[in-house]
């Protein structure tokens, strides 16, 4: 006996955690599913006899009183009628006769397959109809005004039939009460019934939760705490520190896979350090890089411009002292040279306002946009009155944003919808502003020549034209500056094209705006020299 329980126990120690709980759970789906099932039949079966005492036979005992009262008011109205012959009585009659079709015709659908009831029912109905047929009916039909003779005449044969549907009706209600009472006696065995069989459901889960419990604790929660005991130490600093194998088979495996894996990541932490090196080394590059741009924005506020405004100032002059003295190619020539140089000038102050965004002008402080809005129409106001514009705009809400930049947006916005009207047409520039979740969408809609769906990301592009500069005076910086601006303050920007009466630019601005970075690397020579040269 005890060579097959050391049999046994060697069988079952080398079961792995997997099989174990495979057991574990076929013998519990098995009994669960048995007291289910079990759970299940009661519940249908008190569902089932709940139904038919709400919805058969309370009902059905009910509407036989309703029967009995519809009969009394019939017998007291022929009564009535018969010993006085005033036709008031007749109404008590022909609103029984009403109530008793409509309710025996409920008690036949409510008792429809219980052929005793169903009997009971018949016998009331003949009784019913010959006290109606040899005593109702006749009084009912002698002509009103004086007493029916009848009614004396036929007062015990009326007296007999009345008594027959009484007796009739009280059998049927002593029956139908039988019934009820039998199925209050079901129900009740029943939900007594169901109350054990859940009891034992809760008793058999909580047995099984202890035994799932131990189980886990023995073969799975002590094997894994000395696990984790060695990844604390692995992960305290000392990865030499090998991983112990205990518990089932498959734990053991899975410890040597892990201890495998810790000798992987000591390799790959090497690997590791070495990226990062090289990722501070990058770091380094792109910081020299961003101070070679910034020195370069630095050398073209004020290296680059002293010479151009030298070619610029002697082109002017000599366009001044000998404009006419030469042929007039001579003079087309200089025409040619002055105006490129003031276009430099302006593509140079352009490109320098447009790297400032975010680096010089990020002064965030709360703002109303309407106040902003408001100086901006009032410095636009020589071309507002030279093109007749109207500008309108829906009440602004405040924000925290850089005022100066919020000022160039909307001198851009509105200066490239007054400047790009239809000829001949007034231009009308409308604002709107709307909540949408955490953001605020604005849109600034103008009835002027559009932009053309395939160009509707192109125009966002620095420098990109869509028209030659005879045509429409700029630089193309304009709209590429507003989408910078736009997007430090964290929204974003864009053509709506399904807008077909001319543009709108749709955009969306935060209540406050993530925080930008500060270039700290940025000389103090250089952010001077690009506030001085603004």
């Amino acid at each position: 006996m005890s060579g097959n329980t050391k049999a046994r126990t060697r069988r079952f120690s080398t079961w792995t955690t997997r099989r174990w709980l495979r057991a574990g759970v076929a013998v519990s789906l098995t009994v669960l599913t048995l007291l289910g099932v079990t759970g299940a039949w009661v519940l249908g079966r008190t569902e089932s006899i709940s139904d038919t005492l709400v919805n058969t036979k309370s009902p059905a005992l009910s509407t036989s009183f309703r029967l009995e009262s519809a009969l009394l008011n019939q017998e007291t109205g022929i009564r009535g009628y018969g010993l006085t012959g005033t036709s008031d009585f007749l109404t008590p009659y022909q609103q029984g006769l009403t109530d008793q079709a409509t309710h025996t015709e409920t008690l036949t659908r409510l008792l429809h397959g219980d052929a005793a009831r169903l009997r009971d029912l018949t016998a009331v109905q003949d009784a019913v109809a010959t006290w109606q047929e040899r005593v109702a009916g006749p009084i009912a039909s002698s002509p009103a005004g004086t007493a029916s003779p009848l009614i004396t005449e036929r007062a015990a044969e009326g007296k007999e039939t009345f008594d027959a549907v009484r007796i009739a009706l009280s059998s049927q209600q002593d029956r139908l009460r039988a019934d009820r009472a039998r199925a209050v006696q079901d129900l009740s065995d029943t939900m007594t019934l169901r109350n054990w069989v859940f009891t034992a459901i809760a008793l058999v889960i909580a047995a099984l939760t202890v035994l799932v419990f131990e189980g886990l604790r023995r073969g799975i929660t002590r094997p894994l705490e000395q696990l984790g005991a060695d990844a604390r130490t692995i992960a305290a600093g000392t990865f030499e520190h090998p991983i112990t194998s205990t518990g089932p088979a498959d734990l053991r495996r899975l410890s040597s896979e892990i201890d495998f894996m810790r000798r992987r990541l000591v390799r790959e932490l090497a690997f590791t350090e070495e990226a990062r090196l090289r990722l501070d080394a990058q770091a380094a590059d792109l910081q020299r890089s961003n101070a070679e741009l910034e020195q370069f924005a630095y050398v073209a506020s004020h290296d680059l411009q002293e010479p151009l405004r030298k070619v610029s100032s002697f082109t002017q002059l000599l366009q001044r002292r000998y404009g006419g003295q030469l042929d007039q190619r001579a003079d087309q020539y200089i025409d040619y040279a002055v105006d490129g140089a003031n276009r430099m000038q302006t593509l140079i102050n352009d490109l320098l306002d447009f790297s400032r965004v975010g680096r010089v002008h990020h002064e965030l402080q709360s703002i109303e946009l309407e106040t902003v809005l408001n100086r901006t129409v009032s410095s636009l106001s020589v071309s507002i009155e030279e093109s007749g514009a109207e500008i309108t705009h829906d009440p602004l809400p405040p924000l925290v944003a850089d005022p100066t930049q919020m000022g160039m947006l909307w001198q851009n916005l509105i200066g490239n919808a007054i400047k790009f009207h239809r000829p001949g047409q007034t231009p009308k520039v409308h604002i709107s502003a709307e909540r949408e979740g955490d953001l605020w969408r604005f849109a600034v809609t103008d009835n002027g020549i559009g932009i053309a769906p395939e160009y509707a990301e192109k125009v966002f592009v620095i420098f990109q034209r869509l028209h030659t500069k005879d045509a429409y005076s700029g630089s193309g910086i304009g709209l590429a500056m507003c989408k910078k601006i736009v997007e430090f303050h964290g929204g974003t920007i864009a053509i709506d094209p399904d807008y077909r009466d001319g543009a709108r630019i749709t955009f969306t601005l935060a209540d406050e705006p993530p925080r930008a970075t500060e270039i700290s690397t940025m000389p103090e020579a250089v952010r001077d020299g690009a506030v001085s040269s603004a």
